[in-house]
């Protein structure tokens, strides 16, 4: 009776898959996505540019904001993974971090309501930019002989045993960590849409029942919803750490000597 209430009202019923793709605006190329993309991009630059416009010896409230989200990447990601050859990268992993993070958020953000990360592209992208470092910097460094030997060779190792450890390197240097990399953002990004549409969606299709038992039940729905809206900003900026965090360790296992 409730879905059948929900359908009259002219929304889609039930949901399906395909109501996580917004519909495009001008074209395939240019979707909600794009434009919370762009959105994203601009706000960066904009907080960034105003907060560091006339930097002060006393900060303001901006640019105490902007060094410390700096800080935070350079002192707990870069220098951690990296040492001090991590230094260098530290502007390029608060960008990623920043730019991560803001998308993430866009998922409980009113209005949007829903993370580009959320589909499986916008992850790809970044853990191609991520993998093209990685491979790069280690053959830079290293040759492209020395890399492949430290990276699929383990030494100390009976020849023998290469056989079979060699394929097992291959796919853990090469194939694992960027799949792994753009899967753990996607799904948990899609995962917290998928939590925070259920309860919400539910909480409407219980208060258009014609139970006053399942009407009243669903104010626990539309609590669970919001709970879980403060619990997703959490999971949206531990994720941003955690594939930052994970760039750092790939890149500086391709600038180490041993392997």
């Amino acid at each position: 009776m409730s879905g059948q209430l929900v359908a009259a009202e002219g929304l889609p019923w039930p949901p399906s898959v395909g109501d996580f793709y917004p519909p495009d605006l001008a074209g395939p190329w240019v979707t909600k996505f794009t434009l919370m993309i762009w959105l994203a991009v601009g706000l960066l630059i904009i907080f960034f540019m105003a907060t560091y416009r006339n930097p002060k010896l006393v900060p303001s409230k901006g640019q105490w904001m902007a060094e410390s989200i700096y800080g935070l990447v350079r002192d707990n990601i870069a220098r951690e993974q990296m040492g001090k050859d991590g230094i260098r990268f530290a502007p390029y992993f608060t960008v990623l971090f920043c730019f991560i993070a803001v998308t993430n958020l866009f998922g409980v953000t009113p209005g949007l309501q829903i993370s580009p990360n959320s589909h499986i592209a916008f992850p790809i992208v970044l853990a191609v930019i991520t993998y093209v470092m990685y491979l790069y910097i280690g053959v830079r460094k290293q040759g492209l002989g020395r890399y492949l030997k430290q990276s699929l060779i383990i030494p100390g190792v009976p020849w023998p045993m290469h056989v079979l450890l060699i394929p097992i390197e291959f796919l853990q240097n090469f194939i694992n960590r960027p799949v792994t990399l753009a899967v753990r953002l996607f799904a948990n990004m899609f995962a917290g849409h998928l939590i925070l549409l259920v309860f919400t969606v539910g909480g409407f299709v219980m208060l258009a029942s014609d139970n006053i038992f399942i009407q009243v039940t669903s104010v626990f729905s539309f609590l669970m919803a919001i709970l879980m809206a403060f619990f997703e900003v959490l999971v949206a900026l531990l994720q941003a750490y955690v594939f930052v965090t994970l760039t750092a360790n790939y890149i500086g296992t391709s600038l180490a000597d041993g392997h």
